[in-house]
């Protein structure tokens, strides 16, 4: 598929589902939820193309001895014990008991451990960026550390103050900000797929 036929189906998709956004119709509501439903069933396929890009790529490591094959044998045996777990005869998909069990004994822990490994760099990234003394970090690491001390897990008045104060943060500024950031990408995307569409290059500005 072209360029030019991607960029088209990505402006019409987009034109269709901001319509729905502002219009109520039926109509347009079962057109947007058939997209919808269609973008779910891409992404699914997607992803179980790119979990058998992993397990191929992983099953020739371990086959031809190379890279870490002590890690690609991990890879592969928890590839195969979530699939034998929802695929099982008898299992409930991905709401079975036995793939809950494997979420909440393996895979939040081992997600907890790399956000706490994540928490010890951004504070030595923190420590870095005030050792430049530049306003932009400082305004940064302050803001960092107003939503860190308003997410602190306190009980009574102090608590409950800080929920309120950290609820008004995410709703209030920080989601503000975060919607503006997707409306510009989303902005940035459809011009970029306009231009795209109609042929219009950097020179013809």
């Amino acid at each position: 598929m072209r360029r030019p036929v991607i960029a088209a189906v990505v402006v019409v998709l987009g034109l269709l589902l901001l319509a729905d956004l502002l219009v109520v119709n039926e109509s347009l509501a079962s057109a947007t939820d058939v997209v919808i439903t269609a973008v779910i069933l891409v992404a699914a396929g997607a992803a179980l193309a790119g979990v058998a890009a992993l397990a191929g790529r992983r099953a020739t490591d371990v086959w031809r001895r190379r890279g870490d094959p002590v890690g690609a044998i991990l890879v592969l045996i928890g590839i195969a014990a979530v699939l034998v777990a929802g695929l099982r005869p008898g299992a409930g998909g991905s709401a079975d008991p036995a793939v809950a069990w494997l979420l909440a004994a393996l895979v939040i822990p081992i997600g907890a451990s790399l956000f706490g490994l994540l928490f010890v760099s951004t504070l030595a990234a923190a420590r870095r960026s005030l050792a430049g003394r530049s306003r932009e970090a400082l305004v940064i690491v302050g803001a960092a550390l107003v939503v860190l001390i308003t997410l602190l897990p306190l009980g009574g008045n102090a608590g409950d103050w800080l929920a309120t104060a950290s609820g008004w943060l995410l709703d209030g500024p920080i989601g503000a900000v975060f919607r503006g950031f997707l409306i510009g990408i989303a902005v940035v995307g459809a011009t970029v797929a306009a231009r795209t569409l109609l042929g219009v290059g950097a020179t013809d500005d």
